[in-house]
């Protein structure tokens, strides 16, 4: 017995097409930009919450670096002519301050 299946009609295209639809979520995206304040201020709102978080992140990183690049100083302190250089120029900076 041959598997025979139903060609899809007009109305079962055009309900697979809704539901596809409805999962890419176009209404929305059309109602965003239909309504120019609420697109304006959307990116605006998405722009401050991005830089916020591009400061947090370059802060800890920045931090991060500058914590370990004072733990390889400190072990080279002990090295004779390398900790000398670095002392002279701890010296440098509190006489500065």
């Amino acid at each position: 017995m041959p598997n025979r299946r139903k060609k899809p009609n007009l109305g079962d295209k055009l309900e697979n097409l809704s539901r596809k639809m409805d999962n890419m979520r176009v209404a929305e995206y059309v109602e965003l930009n239909s309504n120019p304040k609420r697109l304006i201020f959307m990116n605006f709102l998405l722009g401050v919450v991005r830089g916020i978080g591009m400061g947090i992140g370059f802060t800890l990183l920045t931090g991060l670096i500058v914590a370990l690049l004072a733990y390889i100083l400190r072990s080279w302190v002990n090295l004779p002519y390398i900790g000398k250089i670095i002392a002279d120029l701890i010296k440098i900076i509190e006489n500065y301050n």
